[in-house]
């Protein structure tokens, strides 16, 4: 068994205010967990406007199939947001 974890931040220069914020996150979080079956959350910088980190995390029973599984969910996200990645951590277990 494997687990991949993902760790994606954003940059969102046109959020205002945390409730907008929210917003983002919320419809993310929701639109993957139903897409793809995995765990998410705004796992940092959450008193910050215009910064969104994104913890996702996905368990398999090879290496290649959560590679492909946090592949997938990567392109997903910057697909389906508005803002700049800035930076993605990747760690399998």
């Amino acid at each position: 068994m494997v687990i991949g974890v993902i760790t994606i931040k954003i940059y969102s220069p046109w959020v205002h205010s945390l409730k907008e914020k929210r917003m983002i996150v919320k419809s993310i979080c929701a639109k993957t967990r139903n897409k793809f079956n995995v765990s998410i959350i705004e796992a940092e910088e959450q008193d910050i406007h215009q910064i969104i980190v994104l913890g996702i995390a996905s368990i398999a029973d090879n290496s290649s199939h959560a590679d492909s599984t946090i592949d997938n969910v990567l392109r997903f996200v910057e697909s389906n947001i508005e803002g700049d990645i800035i930076n993605i951590e990747r760690e399998y277990r």
